[in-house]
Parts: C-alpha cells; sequence; structure tokens
C-alpha cells in the first residue's frame, strides 16, 4: 500500500471536508472536525489550503491534518485506518521528519484521537506527552432545554445580510479572547469556507449590548458537531451568558440534525469545564498531546 502526503489546492479543500465530516461519529473519540478547518479558513482560503496535510493510500484520502498554527498539527484518520501500521509508520516519518514539510524542526506539538496507532510510533520516536486536555459532549437525543429564570440573553444568529451583526461579533471576540485580530474581513473570510454552509454562527445579546458569540459547526445529520469558539465579552462576564449561548449552539446543531455536540478545552481551564457540564456537556477520557522540544 503507496502512501501519499500532499498539500492540497484550494480547489480540492471541498472534498478533503467532505472526506473528514463522514469520519465524524459519537462513538469515536474526539478528532479533528470540519469546523476546525471551517474556524480556521477566517485567514482566508489560500492560508487554509496551505495549512492542510493530507494522506492518501493507494489514491484514497485516508487521513487529514490541520497545521493549527506553525507548531501544532491537528491530526485524524478514517476511522477503519486508525490501528493501520503501514498509515500510521508514514504518517509518523512525514511529522518526524521536518524536511518532509509537516513540522518544523522547532518545537511542535501534534493532536491525535485517542487509541490511534500513530500515537504510539510518536511515542517510540520519543516524543513526550503533553498538557492535558478535557474534551465534553453533549447528546442530542432529547430537545435541549433553554435557560430558564428569565435570562437575559437574547440569541440572534449572523449570517453576513447584517454588517452591524458581524461588526458586533468581531467586538465580542476581540474582548473576550483579548485579540486585535478579530475583525470584520476575518468573519466574512470564514463565511465563504465550505464548511460554514452547514455552520450556524450566534451572537448573544444582553439588552442592546452583543455579550456574547459562538459558532456551531455542523458535520451532517446524524454526526456529532463542534462549538468553538465560545466567548463572552469582558463587560458581561459572570452572567451566565457562557451557558446560555452554548445551551444555544447546542440546540442549533441539534436542529441541523447533529446527534451530538463537542467541545474541547485544556483540563487546567476548570472554569470552562464547569460552564460545559452545567450545559449538559458530560467530560470524556483526557486528551493529550504528542510533542517534541526543539
Amino acid at each position: 500500500m503507496a502512501i501519499d502526503l500532499a498539500t492540497p489546492d484550494p480547489d480540492q479543500l471541498p472534498e478533503a471536508v467532505r472526506q473528514l465530516a463522514s469520519w465524524q461519529c459519537s462513538a469515536e473519540p474526539l478528532q479533528l472536525h470540519p469546523g476546525d478547518i471551517g474556524w480556521f479558513w477566517r485567514l482566508g482560503t489560500d492560508r487554509t489550503a496551505d495549512a492542510v496535510r493530507t494522506w492518501h493510500a493507494d489514491g484514497r484520502l485516508v487521513a487529514v491534518g490541520l497545521l493549527d498554527g506553525a507548531d501544532q498539527l491537528r491530526v485524524t484518520t478514517a476511522p477503519d485506518m486508525r490501528a493501520d501500521a503501514t498509515l500510521a509508520d508514514a504518517m509518523a516519518g512525514d511529522i518526524v521528519h521536518p524536511e518532509r514539510g509537516v513540522l518544523p524542526a522547532s518545537a511542535v506539538a501534534v493532536e491525535v484521537p485517542n487509541g490511534a496507532l500513530l500515537d504510539a510510533r510518536l511515542d517510540a520516536a520519543g516524543w513526550a506527552v503533553g498538557e492535558p486536555w478535557t474534551p465534553l459532549e453533549r447528546d442530542l437525543t432529547e430537545p435541549v432545554e433553554r435557560t430558564a429564570g428569565g435570562h437575559p440573553l437574547r440569541i440572534v444568529a449572523v449570517d453576513g445580510t447584517d454588517a452591524a451583526l458581524v461588526s458586533a461579533w468581531a467586538a465580542v471576540q476581540r474582548s473576550a479572547f483579548d485579540t486585535s485580530a478579530a475583525v470584520d474581513e476575518r468573519w466574512y473570510a470564514m463565511a465563504d469556507g465550505t464548511p460554514f454552509e452547514d455552520a450556524r454562527c450566534l451572537l448573544g445579546f444582553d439588552g442592546d449590548e452583543a455579550a456574547a458569540g459562538i459558532i456551531a459547526w455542523s458535520a451532517g445529520a446524524g454526526r456529532p458537531g463542534v462549538i468553538e469558539p465560545m466567548g463572552v465579552h469582558a463587560a458581561h462576564r459572570g452572567r451566565g451568558h457562557a451557558r446560555a449561548i452554548t445551551l444555544a449552539a447546542a440546540a442549533a446543531l441539534r436542529e441541523l440534525g447533529a446527534s451530538s455536540a463537542q467541545v474541547c478545552t485544556e483540563s487546567a481551564r476548570v472554569a470552562a469545564v464547569a460552564t460545559y457540564r452545567s450545559a449538559g456537556f458530560l467530560p470524556q477520557d483526557e486528551r493529550f498531546d504528542r510533542t517534541r522540544e526543539a
């Protein structure tokens, strides 16, 4: 079996996203999701294509990776190939050797689904265990309860038809994540991406002020969706808005036919884990990156 590594052209990205969506299953450990690529798409189609790596086995797409920054690779495989030794060996070789164009020679990290043979191969290559992450999942078989007690958050969908809502979304992101990079242009670039076709961008208003934002990314009916990013404006924290906007995103995913809603956060972010748990998300087995020092 021949394994070929490639960086897709922009016009090849939709097929990679489609295949990645087909691999999503609530019974599987948390893995790279079309929504992860969709959120990266805010940097533009060309940047996104440059950040994606694909592996084909005899012409079949069997693994997809996303360089989420120059020093971190998030990667998954087709479910039936997760324990395939030939694929794991080939991917480990591409990841470990900087000259193959996957990761640089500096300090790096790799996110691999729990139980994948690739993780064992990186372990054998001397890669260390990184910080713990907590995946959480909420089953969407039953309707999602709305926040009780007259919670003030009013949920509005941001679809690009109202420029003021896009600007308000960007402002919430800048405050929530203390970044100047969240600008209107990036929202429109993200909305042009293939994954956004099956997504819902939600903005929560407390009175007349935009207070919280989230995106619900679908992988198709009967498959798990993910929510990212979720943020609350600094001026509106401590009022239950994080739980309210998270519940709204879970409800949106259910309306899109998702089997469950998933999210993952650093285990050290105790407050974030507590917020998701309060919205009905159950912690799954912790996930650990594989890391290599420079």
